[in-house]
């Protein structure tokens, strides 16, 4: 079958685009100090202790405190490292995380101005395409730092994310047949009647599975074990660049999030009149990283090569078989 891009043919003024970008940047900058304390809070609550809870009132302004200190320190690298790729590969993840979250649709078009950051016809290979730029990032982390424990927790973290980003494409792909676009908001329009979540409840699970993975949290952090890497590919960071990997870790989260809501969960859709659009993606992508935390709380590191067995073996194969599966049901109803 022949699978139509989307017809994006709506304009925005150039100031509109610029404020969209400014906007853009500031959410990005707010995203990890508020994540962090809510991480740091709910994760002491699961295992019954206290969360951070000295600095400012109940412990909301921990996040300040450690920006300053990551700010604080001294800029250095190894003397055995590769100085300009050292340098490149946390700034390479942080575009990586800044540009995909450009494509997650808040709202539909409101009196001329567009409730996402950009609205493209191929946007799904967009979010691939760019969200793969962190694979290099991490590569180049790695292998520039010089270390024989970074470059092994960057060539774990190369093998997992090719494991896992096929499995999670074609979870989307059952989504995009559906729908008949790859563009985010007419994917999110198409849930008009009933949410993808339902008949795509396979690809939604393989694709949750697989963002784990992707952004390298537990129970798939093996890029960073501590136990037996000494946190892997960024083991020689130190201050804002290894803040850097930090922010990039909280902005994978809220994209993938995002994507899962996008396709999954009707994206901007709920009760109540249109303003409540953004209010709405917001706590649909809330929920989802919610459950992010919940699970790092909860599961154990899995052994790599359980990790990379259950991408292979069972993610991949279940994957295709919602693929065929979907484009069966499509092509005859």
């Amino acid at each position: 079958m022949s699978l139509p891009l989307a017809e994006v043919g709506f304009a925005e003024a150039t100031w509109i685009m610029v404020v969209k970008s400014i906007v853009i940047f500031l959410v990005v900058f707010m995203i990890v100090p508020v994540l962090t304390v809510v991480e740091r809070k709910l994760i002491g609550r699961f295992q019954n202790r206290y969360g951070p809870n000295r600095v400012g009132p109940v412990g909301l302004m921990q996040p300040v405190a450690d920006i300053l200190k990551l700010a604080g320190k001294q800029v250095l690298h190894p003397s055995a490292s590769v100085p300009l790729l050292y340098a490149i590969g946390p700034a390479l993840v942080i575009f990586s995380g800044i540009t995909t979250i450009a494509i997650l649709p808040f709202g539909n078009v409101k009196d001329g101005v567009g409730f996402y950051g950009i609205d493209v016809s191929i946007g799904v290979l967009y979010f691939f395409a760019f969200g793969s730029l962190a694979f290099y990032g991490l590569l180049l982390s790695g292998w520039a730092s010089g270390s024989k424990y970074s470059f092994l927790g960057a060539m774990r973290s190369a093998a997992q994310l090719i494991s896992y980003e096929i499995s999670m494409g074609l979870a989307l792909l059952g989504a995009i047949m559906m729908a008949g676009s790859l563009s985010l908001v007419s994917i999110v329009e198409a849930q008009g009647t009933i949410w993808y979540v339902i008949p795509q409840i396979v690809g939604f699970l393989i694709f949750m599975v697989a963002g784990f993975a992707e952004t390298n949290r537990a129970p798939f952090d093996l890029p960073e074990a501590d136990a037996e890497l000494v946190q892997g590919f960024q083991t020689e960071y130190g201050g804002t660049r290894f803040g850097s990997f930090l922010l990039a870790e909280y902005l994978e989260m809220f994209v993938v999030s995002g994507i899962a809501t996008a396709f999954f969960l009707g994206g901007w859709m709920g009760p109540g009149p249109g303003w409540l659009d953004p209010i709405w993606m917001i706590v649909k992508i809330l929920a989802l990283i919610f459950v992010f935390i919940w699970v790092r709380a909860t599961l154990p590191r899995l052994r790599y090569d359980q990790l990379m067995s259950l991408g292979w073996k069972m993610l991949l194969p279940l994957a295709t078989l919602n693929v065929l599966v979907t484009a069966v049901l499509v092509v005859v109803t």
